[in-house]
């Protein structure tokens, strides 16, 4: 899919065909579409299916005046499961520069390509080439922020559903949310290394304002990188905790079982004495009644019950 956008009175409007200054927007396009593109705007083809390979690595290349910049931005994904939590992983995004667009393109619907696309960010101008860049950049860091904003709030709820819990539900959950950072991190960095090479200036002029919103890029990238790495932190250590804790509820349980076997244990004995078929005259248990039975049974499970609980405390 493949549309064309530009400023018209101060805000973002989808166009008919491709014009000077405007953005072109590309989301899982066809081979059809991809031999278009190359032949309308002598684009390396490889250039425009950067962003299609899940396993394309964030880079910055520059060939015949067009500038290619491939980033991973966050994604949320709703697992079909609705008592799992949120699924977040990382997919990757090419930004192309030419001397007249500024090109995007990317395997699946991109919630930062939306907000700017509906006019939800304001100050947009898709003819500043290397400021709309940049303001991509951006909103695409502040994501990463906001995802990681709901990874900490999520990781508290299961943290206070897992208290009393003896199931591995919650702690799966953990796992997927740590699993998450683990994505987040490896791109965030890799992002970083190529905001890195855009403010030496080598591949796009920087103006002084283009400047100060690349500064400003930059220190979203590194403040979510350092979330990442207390929140991956403080996962590891609470998961680790959480497993003793459900190992130590289940031995609670099973104490209390066995203490509770233990005491049902005892009428059966009484019981299993008094059941034999003897006569008191020949030998056998004296006072082979029917009260008599019940009563010791009684007794005794109450002294095996007081028994077991004063060492219990005294342990």
């Amino acid at each position: 899919m493949v549309k064309y956008y530009r400023n018209i009175e101060g805000r973002v409007c989808e166009i008919e065909n491709r014009e000077a200054g405007c953005w072109i927007s590309v989301i899982n396009p066809t081979e059809t579409e991809i031999s278009d593109l190359e032949e309308d705007m002598h684009i390396d083809r490889d250039y425009i299916r950067a962003a299609l390979d899940e396993e394309e690595p964030s880079r910055i290349e520059s060939d015949d005046g067009v500038t290619l910049i491939v980033v991973d931005y966050p994604v949320a994904e709703q697992d079909n499961d609705p008592d799992k939590t949120l699924l977040y992983s990382t997919t990757p995004m090419s930004i192309i520069i030419t001397d007249e667009n500024v090109i995007t393109v990317s395997a699946k619907e991109n919630v930062v390509i939306d907000e700017i696309a509906k006019g939800v960010v304001k100050g947009i101008h898709t003819n500043l080439r290397t400021r709309f860049v940049f303001t991509i950049l951006w909103r695409i860091a502040a994501r990463y922020l906001q995802y990681l904003k709901q990874i900490d709030k999520i990781s508290n709820y299961v943290e206070g559903k897992m208290y009393l819990s003896m199931k591995n539900k919650g702690l799966i959950q953990l796992l997927g949310l740590e699993k998450s950072l683990v994505y987040f991190s490896t791109s965030l960095k890799s992002n970083e290394a190529v905001l890195e090479k855009l403010m030496r200036g080598r591949y796009l002029k920087l103006y002084e304002e283009d400047q100060d919103l690349l500064d400003d890029v930059i220190i979203e990238v590194k403040q979510a990188i350092e979330m990442t790495g207390i929140y991956s932190n403080i996962l590891s250590g609470t998961m680790d905790t959480f497993a003793s804790i459900i190992s130590n509820n289940l031995n609670i349980v099973m104490k209390r079982m066995t203490t509770i076997t233990i005491i049902i244990a005892v009428p059966t004995i009484v019981f299993s004495f008094y059941g034999m078929n003897l006569h008191e005259n020949a030998g056998g248990l004296p006072m082979a009644n029917v009260w008599f039975p019940i009563a010791l049974s009684a007794v005794l499970s109450v002294l095996v019950g007081l028994l077991i609980n004063f060492i219990q405390k005294f342990k």
